[in-house]
């Protein structure tokens, strides 16, 4: 597995990651044996970055990984985590939360969890539109002072956010959509990442499994899945976007490759500052995700593949509208 630099102050990674949300939350049922299995996988493969966040299960997710690690060296891994999300016992999202006095509450009670004395990459899930970034951000630097938290990242921020945060402490990356069909960060925000050289950590690679290969307009949804309200996966937007990803079926082939493959590799394509999380939640999924990793794009293969996706033709947000207004990074002053 090879190694890169996360941004241009951020830690050494490998160059792919894995993403945990869906062993704990927001896919259905999930196998907990199953899932730490394939953490184990992916340590062995050479993994070393594991995104995860304190509210994916209300701490399950974060505890599933310490259990993971009980038979693995921690210091092997990266372990980045999203905090500030709130939500009820039934799992509603209450809001952000980004005072100092909750960034540093939190980190505690993730560091508990997590069974660690630090973590790597300490990020708030969303922007708190009650709290300045600055403010935000200079509590982390409390904690990175502290030798709790080892660098600090962002997500779903906007340029002027990242401009602002960078003022405060140096940036290690920004973690964002990113994907074949959701290519919204190349016009200002991909562009301002590379100029104050922060990294990206792209999630969504596989857009919630709709460019995998594996969906069809018959598949059903378990209790559970978010992929339910998603407007990308509705009646009216599904049979649009499955027609339009049906080129991408002939691509892979020609490559001997799956959909999957070819979509990872497309992003591993646009830049060494740039690291895909996958979000495997079997190590079936997991090896085919890194398969991705033996995959050779050409000029001509990238070409095609733009060709037959192009930018925007998808249909459907990303989000439902409620939680597309939590996103800075899509609002009008985004850039």
């Amino acid at each position: 597995m090879k190694v890169q630099q996360l941004g241009r102050t951020g830690p050494q990674t490998s160059i792919i990651g894995l993403g945990c949300m869906g062993m704990s939350d927001m896919y259905g049922p999930a196998d907990e044996t199953e899932s730490i299995a394939t953490l184990h996988a992916a340590i062995d493969a050479g993994i070393t970055l594991l995104d995860t966040g304190d509210f994916y299960g209300m701490g399950h997710n974060e505890m599933l990984i310490r259990e993971a690690l009980r038979s693995r060296n921690r210091d092997q891994v990266q372990i980045s985590v999203k905090f500030g999300a709130m939500r009820d016992p039934a799992g509603n999202w209450l809001g952000i939360d980004g005072r100092p006095e909750a960034v540093k509450t939190s980190l505690a009670y993730t560091l508990r969890r997590l069974g660690t004395d630090h973590v790597d990459i300490y990020r708030p899930a969303r922007l708190d539109p009650a709290v300045p970034i600055e403010d935000t951000v200079g509590a982390i630097a409390d904690m990175v002072k502290a030798g709790d938290v080892r660098h600090i990242g962002l997500s779903e921020v906007g340029a002027q956010t990242l401009r602002r945060a960078q003022a405060v402490h140096p940036i290690a990356d920004l973690q964002i959509e990113y994907s074949l069909i959701s290519r919204g960060i190349e016009a200002e925000i991909l562009p301002v990442c590379r100029e104050l050289g922060i990294g990206i950590t792209a999630y969504g690679v596989l857009s919630r499994g709709l460019i995998s290969g594996q969906w069809d307009k018959d598949k059903t949804f378990s209790p559970g899945d978010f992929r339910g309200r998603s407007p990308r996966f509705s009646s009216d937007n599904l049979a649009h976007n499955l027609a339009l990803l049906d080129a991408l079926r002939g691509i892979a082939a020609d490559k001997q490759a799956t959909m999957a493959q070819i979509a990872i590799a497309w992003v591993m394509s646009r830049g060494a500052d740039i690291v895909p999380l996958v979000g495997a939640r079997r190590r079936d999924r997991l090896a085919e995700s890194l398969g991705a990793l033996d995959i050779q794009l050409s000029a001509g293969d990238l070409a095609r593949i733009e060709s037959a996706v192009p930018a925007d033709a998808i249909a459907g947000e990303r989000y439902a509208p409620v939680m597309m207004e939590h996103l800075d990074s899509e609002q009008p002053h985004a850039g």
